[in-house]
């Protein structure tokens, strides 16, 4: 007994690298009296997180197609259905750092047009206010009162699909554009800092200026790329996190792709029974955030 146990102390054993999933380690044996024998172990753990991996790219990938086509059909939207969608498994602060190449893409492309001298003149408070604050807001989620990041963004998607659902009648801001911007800019930039979702209020103060379509469109492009400027200035600032992956530039090239069959489908679709259907789809991601952060 005690010439075996020897024998057992003084065994050597050899294990070369592990490898990659779908192959084995082996490890070579050998002891003193005993016969060298060959010993093949699987890796089932590389297996299931290269498994996951695929997964999430897959779950990425499909949820830009799927904004990049909202913004194609409505001219926005991909921010708000991006960040509801991915806040479904992964944290608010990871979905937007995910959201700022293809957003800053999307909205610069819709940048174009005339009216830029005289939507600079009119919007320019409301772009300083979201800048500052989108920056420099304290954070919801930290002592000595933290707020759940997905509450907060369930009870802006609710409060969001309602009000477009509900749509009421706004007053005509177009004389008092200035201050009333700048303290709608401000609420936004509080928003976006909270959720990275700015199209509360800052849609409905748009909306309220009385512009016709073609500068709506422009006026929502340059007001989203400030947002996602100042957005990724945050996210890099507190949190430190990559703004362009791999995954970043899948999402980018899963949005455009989005974007193009939004496109290509407009004129098919009937424009407000699809935004009926994606206010109540807002709802209904609002919901499952809430409770999510329950």
């Amino acid at each position: 007994m005690t010439a075996a146990n020897n024998c057992r102390s003084n065994a050597v054993e050899e294990v070369v690298q592990r490898p990659a999933c779908g192959e084995y380690e082996a490890s070579f044996v050998s002891a003193e009296g005993y016969a060298d024998h060959f010993q093949m172990d699987a890796c089932p753990g590389r297996c299931e997180d290269a498994a996951m991996d695929a997964l999430h790219a897959l779950g990425v990938g499909a949820v830009f197609l799927l904004a990049g086509g909202v913004k194609g059909v409505t001219g926005m939207g991909l921010p708000t259905v991006a960040v509801s969608l991915l806040g479904l498994w992964m944290a608010p602060a990871q979905a937007a750092a995910l959201l700022v190449a293809p957003s800053l893409a999307t909205n610069v492309a819709q940048c174009r047009g005339s009216h830029w001298r005289r939507l600079l003149g009119m919007l320019w408070p409301a772009w300083l206010t979201l800048a500052l604050v989108t920056v420099w807001a304290p954070e919801v989620s930290t002592e000595p009162s933290p707020i759940d990041a997905h509450r907060l963004l369930g009870s802006v998607l609710v409060i969001y699909g309602v009000w477009g659902l509900w749509r009421p009648t706004l007053p005509d801001l177009s004389r008092q554009a200035a201050w009333i911007g700048a303290i709608a800019g401000a609420a936004t930039g509080f928003v976006t800092a909270a959720t990275s979702v700015f199209v509360i209020p800052l849609v409905a103060y748009l909306q309220a200026l009385r512009l016709d379509k073609d500068e709506m469109v422009q006026a929502l492009g340059l007001s989203f790329t400030v947002a996602t400027l100042a957005l990724a200035a945050r996210l890099q600032a507190s949190t430190g996190l990559v703004l362009l992956s791999a995954q970043s530039v899948l999402a980018l090239a899963a949005a455009f792709m989005g974007l193009w069959l939004g496109l290509a489908v407009r004129n098919r679709i009937s424009g407000p029974a699809f935004q009926r259907l994606l206010f109540l789809v807002f709802v209904g991601l609002g919901a499952a955030n809430l409770l999510r952060g329950s």
